[in-house]
């Protein structure tokens, strides 16, 4: 992948992470959030397996996936 998309895509997961702090329905904010950590953790593998980006973000994705899936069973 060419450093300028990975670049866009660095830039696009930090619009998402920063507009989830926006928001105010809880679901839409782990839903962007979400989007935002999946996007810095496609970032962090295709500029170099940058791990301090990848774990953190892997979880935090981790976490908003486990509780959008237990507030639909609610």
């Amino acid at each position: 992948m060419s450093p300028e998309i990975i670049n866009y895509i660095g830039y696009a997961a930090s619009v998402f992470i920063v507009l989830s702090f926006i928001l105010k329905d809880l679901t839409k904010i782990r839903i962007v959030n979400c989007i935002g950590c999946l996007c810095f953790v496609i970032y962090g593998v295709f500029s170099g397996m940058l791990w301090p980006v990848i774990i953190p973000n892997g979880i935090i994705c981790f976490v908003q996936i486990y509780h959008l899936l237990i507030s639909k069973k609610k």
